[in-house]
Order: C-alpha cells, then sequence, then structure tokens
C-alpha cells in the first residue's frame, strides 16, 4: 500500500437499509484530495468526485443530493453487531412473555 494511504471499496445503504449502492475510494500518499467513484444508493447516479480527505468521510450525490456517509469499518461493524443484540433480546423477552402465559 505504498503508493496510498487510504483505500475503500464498499456497498452503501440507502434510507431503507438495502444495500444499493457502492462506493471506491483512493487517497494517494502525500495527498488531501480522495478520488472517489460512487453509485448513489438513493438515485443510483454514479459520479467520479475528487472531494478534500478527512475523517468522518462524506459525499453529496450531486443529483439528489443524498448524503452519503462512509463511516470507519471499526465503527460500522460495532453498530451492526449492537443491532443483532438488540433484536435478539427483543426475540427472548416475546418468547418469555409467551411462555408465561
Amino acid at each position: 500500500m505504498g503508493q496510498f494511504r487510504f483505500v475503500c471499496n464498499r456497498s452503501l445503504k440507502n434510507k431503507k437499509g438495502e444495500e444499493t449502492g457502492r462506493m471506491k475510494i483512493l487517497v494517494k500518499t502525500g495527498s488531501e484530495i480522495a478520488e472517489t467513484d460512487y453509485k448513489c444508493p438513493e438515485c443510483m447516479h454514479e459520479e467520479h468526485a475528487t472531494p478534500k480527505w478527512e475523517r468522518p468521510f462524506a459525499v453529496d450525490c450531486s443529483k439528489c443530493k443524498f448524503k452519503i456517509k462512509l463511516p470507519k469499518l471499526k465503527e460500522e461493524m460495532k453498530k451492526e453487531k449492537d443491532k443483532e443484540k438488540k433484536k435478539k433480546q427483543e426475540e427472548l423477552m416475546k418468547s418469555s412473555k409467551a411462555d408465561a402465559q
């Protein structure tokens, strides 16, 4: 990864939580510009953009103005894990209420 300090190729979720978009980012070593190709998860518009690289990274779709955010992978995984844990707890509560009756 000598030429690049950040490389990313991820799926993007729309407002409904469906993975319909895609984002690819390359940031060269010593550069503050992100070479970004994206497919908007809301309107399916595809574009190449070169915004300033900063964390948290986000870019607005030029067609529908949907703010496409790219959270850190660690934070994204933690969020998914918490959702699964919450869902499991709700299922356990429902099953314990059903057993009590």
